[in-house]
């Protein structure tokens, strides 16, 4: 089904076709910029990769500084309600690109305007994105060969996707999880039909450090979220609330503070960065002292 267009989702993100010399596909164009090419040192651009059906990617526009020495994490994303775009994560997931990521979403590229109304998107979605970056960069004929660190992945999404990244966290590849608005269901009788549900034990399979990041006692996965991770024992976990609700702050101005917490966290697992560490570790950690912010975790 073709995604239907709504003049309202105009209010929820703004993309500027700028700086991409792209055709238009059926209804996704090949090429856009979100907002500004986000706040982050590398402007981002949204593309659709003709090898790669029912995925989009967030990458730094120009690709000259990355190689070998200075590789480009992965972030593998899903979307809210199984969407099978990222039509609602596009400021988030650019402002993250900015910052030096190579972000496969999964789903069709979205265009200015449009809801995207199609058949749901798989579990397996996740991994085949990831598959395909693993391969574009071991591919000395391809774009991103040698740009990207396969050593260094996230898995991550949001609500439902939350629940893809869950029931993908076994994957030996992955470097740290996040897992957005979302959290096994302790009720799985209320859960969306055809939704993927994991068990609880599912939880044992995590084998890298966690941030579960929601929207507070007001957020509806705000009890499952906090569940799970009241039962991690064995990696690191941490439970981030800002008091905003199941939505998140993805669809603001560069994904809001959602994208500011998330891009540290990525920073700090996936590059190692000891400032961004700061956010989640010390006395206090810097999260704290964020206002509207709260904080936990295990210790690990």
């Amino acid at each position: 089904m073709r995604p239907i267009r709504f003049s309202f989702i105009l209010l929820l993100f703004s993309i500027l076709l700028s700086g991409c010399q792209g055709t238009v596909k059926e209804t996704y164009t090949e090429c856009q910029t979100v907002e500004d090419g986000g706040s982050g040192p590398y402007k981002a651009i949204m593309v659709s990769e003709p090898s790669l059906e029912a995925h989009t990617i967030f990458r730094p526009a120009d690709l000259a500084p990355f190689g070998p020495k200075n590789p480009l994490p992965i972030v593998v994303w899903g979307n809210g309600a199984c969407a099978n775009s990222p039509w609602e994560h596009v400021n988030f997931l650019s402002e993250i690109a900015s910052h030096g990521f190579f972000v496969v979403a999964i789903g069709y590229m979205p265009t200015l305007g449009e809801l995207y109304e199609g058949p749901m998107s798989t579990v397996d979605q996740q991994i085949e994105g990831l598959d395909w970056a693993l391969a574009q960069n071991a591919d000395s004929h391809s774009p991103y060969g040698g740009k990207l660190d396969a050593k260094s992945i996230c898995a991550a999404g949001m609500s439902c996707g939350g629940l893809q990244t869950l029931a993908n966290c076994a994957d030996p590849r992955l470097t740290t999880i996040m897992i957005c608005n979302s959290g096994l269901f302790v009720n799985p009788a209320i859960a969306m039909p055809n939704m993927p549900m994991p068990h609880k034990e599912q939880l044992e399979k995590i084998h890298t450090p966690v941030l579960y990041m929601l929207g507070g006692e007001k957020d509806i996965a705000y009890g499952n979220g906090m569940d799970d991770y009241a039962r991690i024992h064995h990696v690191p976990a941490y439970a981030a609330n800002y008091p905003v609700g199941h939505g998140g702050t993805y669809a603001r101005p560069h994904g809001g503070e959602f994208a500011v917490v998330s891009t540290a966290w990525l920073k700090w697992q996936l590059k190692g960065d000891a400032e961004a560490a700061k956010m989640f570790v010390g006395n206090p950690p810097l999260l704290k002292k964020r206002e509207g912010w709260t904080l936990e975790s295990n210790g690990k």
